[in-house]
């Protein structure tokens, strides 16, 4: 069990970041999207109001592509230029994630670099589908992949259960396969 109270999960983007905020004891979970400014207004906002008010323990977790060693996201028929794309894209987002990290230092905030986790979801390439993270957290609405991304990772930091039935996941799984077929 993690030993905070809170976790606020990152998964930084250029355009907006998705933010999860996670209440351990209760499986509380809240996702959103939110531009750099609005993340550090949040940021400043949540160590105020809600986390230093009622003296909770709480930790930004921010996901570090950067400390994987390799980032080859081309597929077999990209160009050069899509290559080339893909890398700035990728190094654009490592940089507002090292930049959240040193503004939430600046704020004296708890951090963590943390890795991505592993793709082995349903969704595209690997990542998580929002039927898959409602189905062991009970998040409800509308969400989008950077959203997903940081529940996932609040989740899987505060050291919660992620269970899948796998009747789900197998049957899923075979869906997925047959209509790629075609």
């Amino acid at each position: 069990m993690s030993k905070y109270d809170v976790v606020i999960a990152i998964d930084p983007d250029v355009d907006k970041s998705g933010v999860a905020f996670l209440e351990v004891a209760t499986k509380t979970l809240e996702v959103s999207a939110l531009t750099f400014a609005n993340l550090l207004d949040y940021l400043q906002f949540v160590k105020r109001e809600s986390v230093t008010a009622s003296s909770q323990r709480f930790v930004v977790v921010v996901e570090a592509g950067w400390l994987n060693s390799a980032h080859w996201h081309v597929r077999d028929g990209d160009s050069r230029r899509i290559a080339a794309a893909k890398g700035n894209s990728a190094g654009r987002n490592h940089e507002v994630g090292r930049k959240i990290l040193e503004l939430c230092r600046h704020y004296g905030l708890d951090t963590v670099e943390q890795r991505p986790l592993k793709k082995m979801w349903n969704g595209r390439d690997g990542k998580i589908t929002h039927e898959e993270l409602a189905s062991f957290t009970g998040l409800m609405g509308a969400t989008n992949q950077e959203q997903r991304d940081a529940a996932l990772l609040a989740w899987v930091y505060a050291g919660l259960p992620v269970r899948i039935a796998k009747e789900k996941m197998i049957r899923k799984t075979a869906v997925s396969r047959k209509i790629h077929k075609y």
